[in-house]
C-alpha cells in the first residue's frame, strides 16, 4: 500500500523554497558536511535498527501510539525534547540555520533522534500536489485546485486526491503534508480561496477530512489549516479578526471540527492572524479550550511559517511546534523551562503529541524510501477528478456538448490557450515540468486547450487567436461555427484580489467575440467567483477552476460530451462586490508585509481589525438572509441530462432521516448531487437555511433511485455561548431537497423536541 493507491479505506460520506543546498559542492564537502551526511544515513537507518532491538520496547506495534510516545519520552533529554519542538529552517527563508543541509529541501524539517529510532519529520507544501519538485529534479502531479475538488462534492474523489498526494510525498522523501486547507470563503477575494473547500462548513469539513484521512493512510502526517479565521491575505500577520464565539463555532471552527472528526489528523497548523485580540498561535481559547479540550484533539499544533510570537504565552496557550526556525521554541524555551516559567509537564505534553503523531501515522514503522511514481496512472486520476470538478454554468439552446455533426469549425481564443492553463501561486504552487517556479510567479501548466480541443475530433477545423487584439479574435469568431474563449484570473498566497473581475481586459475580449458570434462558450480558469458582465451575450460557460496537469483534456472531455458534467458550485458567485458582506476590503495601515519575514518582539500586537459583523451569515446564508439576488447560487451546476425530485418523507428522531426519489428524466447517464437543507425554528436566530447533507447519485436514462440521508443532530443545533455547548431547540424544522440552494422543489416541516 505504501506509495500506491489506498485500498480498502473507509470514506466518510456524511451528508517558498529554493534548491536544496548541495553537500557535494567543494564549498560544503568538509568533514562537518561528511558528518552531516552520515547523520542523515544513520537517521534513516535508525528506525529499522531500533525495531529489531529489545532495548526499544516502544517499537512494539501492538502498543497504542500514546503508550509508545510515553516510553520514548521517558528516555529523552531536555535538548532532545526541545529539538522536536521547532524546525531547522527552510531553503530561501530570511535566516538560514546551520543544519539546513540535513533536510530534504522541503518547507521544513524536525531532526531525528537516531539513538531512540525516531525519524526526521520532512515536510512539504502539498495543497494540490507536492511543491518544489523541480528544485530537486523530481516530478509532481498537479491535481485540480482544492476549490475545484470541492466542486465535485465527492468524498471518494477527495480520498483519491489525498492518497495520490500522500504517495507522491513518500516517493520524494517526505513524511508530512502541509496541505489540508479548510478555511471558509467569507471573503471570495482572499488570495488563498483556491486552496480551500468553499463556503459551507459541512461540505468543506467532510471533503477535507476524507482527503487527509486517505493521505495519512500512506504513512504521512496530515495537516489541517489555517486555524483559524485566516480569511484574507493582505496584512494577514497584522489583522485581528473580531467575531463572536457562536459565529466562529458555527462557521470556520465547525469546518475544522468536522474535518478533524473524520481524519484524526496528526497536526493542526495555526494561522498568522489574531482572533479577538490574541494571535492564533498563542490563542488559548482556540488552541486549548476548543481544539484540545472540547474536541479532544490528540495531535500537535504547529505554527504557520513565522507565525509564532512568544515563548511562554504560546506554550501555555497550546502551541506545540514552531516553524520554520527556533526563535521562540529553541534556546528561549530551554531557558524558560530551566527558570520554571514553562513546566516540564507542559514541555512533555508538546513532545508527546509530536511523538504520538509519528507513531500513529506510521513514520516510525514505515520509513520513507524514495521511489519513482506511476506518472501515467496519477495523471489519469488528475484528469478524472478534473472532469468531476468542472461546473457547467450556462448552456443556452444546448450548445454543449458540441454536436460533431454540425460543428465543423472552432476558434480557440485566449492568452496561453495554445500552450497551457493557469495555476494558483504561493506555497501551494506545484512546479510544472522544467525549471523551478519563482515565488508568486504566474505558472501555466503545459496542458494545451488548443491541442486537446483539436484532438477531440480531428475532423473539426480548430484555429487559435491569443485575444491580444480583440478585433482580430472577433474576426476569427465570425468565420467559425463555435468560438471558445479561455479566460483566467490568477490568485496567490500573500495578496488578495482587488476585485472579482477578469483581469487584463478579458471582459471586453469576451464581449467582442460574443458580438461577432453568439455561439460563444467561455471557459473560466479561476480560483474563486468572478463577475460576468457578458453573461447574457454568450451561449455557454464552464467553470474549470485551476484544473491541474490534465486540465485541458478534462475540459475537452466535457466540451465533447465524453464526460457529462456533474459538479456544483462550492461557493456563491455574486453579481458584484457591492453585494458582499464587506464591499471594501479592510487593508493594513502600512500596506502589510510578508508574514514571517521579520521576527516580531514578544509583545507585538495586531495593527488593525476586521469585524465579522455578518456573523453566522457566511456565503449563501448571507445572500438568503439579506434577500440579495446572485449570479449563480451555492450548489448550482447544470448537466447534459435532467433530474426530477419526488416523494419526500422525513422520519423524526434524534437524527431524522430524509428520504426522497431522484429520477434521471433525460436521454443520457449522469450523476446528480442531491442536496438537503434545513431551516431551524425562528427562535434559533439562524440564517434561513443551512446545508444538512447530500448524496451524489449515478443514474442511467429513466432510472429512479430512493435516497436515504440521516441528518446529524449537529446540523439541527446551535452553539449556546452561555452554556458553552451545542443545543437543539424544540420547534418546527423545515427540510428542503433539490439541486441547488435556490432550487429546492421538495419541502416538509416536522416538529422536533
Amino acid at each position: 500500500m505504501d506509495g500506491g493507491k489506498l485500498k480498502g479505506s473507509t470514506v466518510v460520506t456524511h451528508v517558498g523554497h529554493w534548491r536544496n543546498i548541495s553537500v557535494l559542492s567543494h564549498r560544503w564537502w568538509s568533514s562537518a558536511a561528511m558528518l552531516g551526511v552520515l547523520t542523515i544515513i544513520f537517521a534513516m537507518a535508525a528506525p529499522a535498527i531500533a525495531q529489531s532491538s529489545e532495548q526499544h520496547p516502544w517499537m512494539n506495534k501492538s502498543l497504542s501510539s500514546d503508550e509508545r510516545a510515553d516510553m520514548v519520552l521517558k528516555e529523552m533529554t531536555l535538548a532532545e525534547k526541545i529539538g522536536l519542538l521547532h524546525g531547522e529552517g527552510m531553503p530561501g527563508w530570511s535566516r538560514v540555520m546551520p543544519k539546513l543541509y540535513l533536510g530534504n529541501g522541503g518547507a521544513g524539517f524536525v531532526l531525528a533522534v537516531p539513538r531512540l529510532g525516531i525519524p526526521q519529520i520532512e515536510m512539504s507544501d502539498a495543497a494540490y500536489g507536492v511543491r518544489m519538485s523541480a528544485q530537486n529534479g523530481r516530478y509532481s502531479t498537479a491535481l485540480p485546485a482544492n476549490i475545484a475538488a470541492a466542486a465535485s462534492w465527492d468524498p471518494e474523489a477527495a480520498c483519491d486526491y489525498g492518497a495520490l498526494i500522500g504517495g507522491e510525498l513518500r516517493a520524494q522523501g517526505y513524511n508530512m503534508s502541509l496541505g489540508g486547507g479548510v478555511n471558509l470563503t467569507r471573503e471570495p477575494r482572499n488570495g488563498r480561496t483556491f486552496e480551500y473547500q468553499g463556503e459551507d462548513p459541512l461540505l468543506a469539513g467532510t471533503l477535507a477530512g476524507n482527503r487527509i484521512k486517505c493521505e495519512q493512510a500512506q504513512h504521512v502526517i496530515g495537516d489541517i489549516k489555517h486555524y483559524a479565521m485566516n480569511d484574507q491575505e493582505d496584512g494577514r500577520d497584522e489583522v485581528d479578526v473580531i467575531i463572536s464565539r457562536r459565529a466562529m463555532r458555527e462557521s470556520d471552527l465547525l469546518a475544522f471540527q468536522i474535518g478533524i472528526g473524520i481524519a484524526n489528523p496528526g497536526a493542526v497548523m495555526c494561522s498568522y492572524n489574531a482572533v479577538n485580540g490574541d494571535y492564533a498561535c498563542q490563542n488559548k481559547y482556540t488552541l486549548t479550550d476548543v481544539l484540545k479540550k472540547d474536541w479532544q484533539f490528540k495531535g500537535f499544533v504547529l505554527s504557520d511559517w513565522g507565525g509564532t510570537h512568544s515563548t511562554v504565552k504560546a506554550s501555555a496557550a497550546g502551541l506545540d511546534m514552531e516553524q520554520p526556525l527556533d526563535d521562540f521554541f529553541g534556546q528561549k524555551l530551554k531557558q524558560a523551562v530551566e527558570a520554571g516559567k514553562v513546566s516540564m509537564a507542559e514541555l512533555d505534553d508538546h513532545a508527546h503529541r509530536i511523538l504520538r503523531s509519528e507513531f500513529e501515522d506510521g513514520l516510525v514503522d514505515y520509513p520513507t524510501q524514495k521511489s519513482v511514481i506511476d506518472v501515467e496512472a496519477n495523471l489519469a486520476i488528475a484528469r478524472r477528478i478534473a472532469g468531476q470538478s468542472i461546473v457547467l454554468l450556462k448552456n443556452k439552446d444546448g450548445i454543449l456538448p458540441l454536436d460533431r455533426k454540425t460543428v465543423r469549425s472552432i476558434a480557440v481564443i485566449g492568452p496561453h490557450a495554445d500552450t497551457g492553463m493557469i495555476s494558483g501561486g504561493g506555497s501551494a504552487q506545484v512546479d510544472p515540468p522544467g525549471p523551478a517556479s519563482p515565488w508568486q510567479a504566474h505558472v501555466w501548466f503545459p496542458t494545451s486547450p488548443l491541442k486537446a480541443v483539436s484532438a477531440a475530433d480531428p475532423a473539426i477545423k480548430v484555429q487559435f487567436d491569443s485575444g491580444a487584439d480583440p478585433s482580430s479574435a472577433a474576426a476569427l469568431a465570425r468565420q467559425v461555427d463555435v468560438a471558445i474563449v479561455f479566460a483566467y484570473q490568477w490568485m496567490s498566497e500573500g495578496k488578495d484580489l482587488p476585485n472579482l473581475s477578469l483581469p487584463e481586459n478579458q471582459d471586453a475580449l469576451i464581449e467582442q467575440v460574443a458580438a461577432a458570434n453568439p455561439r460563444t462558450i467561455v471557459v473560466l480558469e479561476t480560483g474563486t467567483a468572478v463577475t460576468m458582465p457578458w453573461i447574457d451575450k454568450v451561449s455557454g460557460v464552464l467553470e474549470a477552476w485551476y484544473a491541474g496537469s490534465k486540465g485541458a483534456d478534462a475540459v475537452a472531455d466535457v466540451l465533447s460530451g465524453d464526460v457529462n458534467p456533474s459538479a456544483k458550485l462550492p461557493l456563491t458567485f455574486p453579481r458584484s462586490e457591492a453585494d458582499l458582506p464587506h464591499p471594501d476590503l479592510v487593508k493594513p495601515p502600512g500596506g502589510g508585509g510578508d508574514a514571517g519575514a521579520v521576527v516580531k518582539p514578544e509583545d507585538a500586537k495586531p495593527t488593525f481589525s476586521v469585524h465579522y459583523d455578518e456573523g453566522l451569515k457566511v456565503g449563501y446564508k448571507w445572500y438568503d438572509a439579506e434577500n440579495k439576488p446572485v449570479l449563480f447560487p451555492f450548489g448550482y451546476g447544470l448537466s447534459y441530462t435532467t433530474y426530477q425530485y419526488s416523494d419526500l418523507k422525513v422520519e423524526p428522531g434524534k437524527e431524522p432521516t430524509v428520504r426522497f426519489v431522484v429520477k434521471n428524466t433525460g436521454s443520457r447517464a449522469g450523476a446528480e448531487i442531491a442536496e438537503v437543507y434545513v431551516a431551524l425554528p425562528a427562535d434559533a436566530g439562524e440564517p434561513p437555511k443551512r446545508l444538512a447533507g447530500w448524496s451524489k447519485v449515478h443514474l442511467n436514462p429513466g432510472e429512479s433511485r430512493e435516497i436515504s440521508l440521516p441528518v446529524n443532530a449537529r446540523e439541527l443545533s446551535i452553539y449556546d455561548e452561555g452554556a458553552d455547548a451545542w443545543k437543539q431547540l424544540p420547534g418546527r424544522y423545515t427540510f428542503m431537497v433539490g439541486g441547488s440552494s435556490k432550487d429546492l422543489p421538495l419541502q416538509q416541516a416536522i416538529n422536533l423536541p
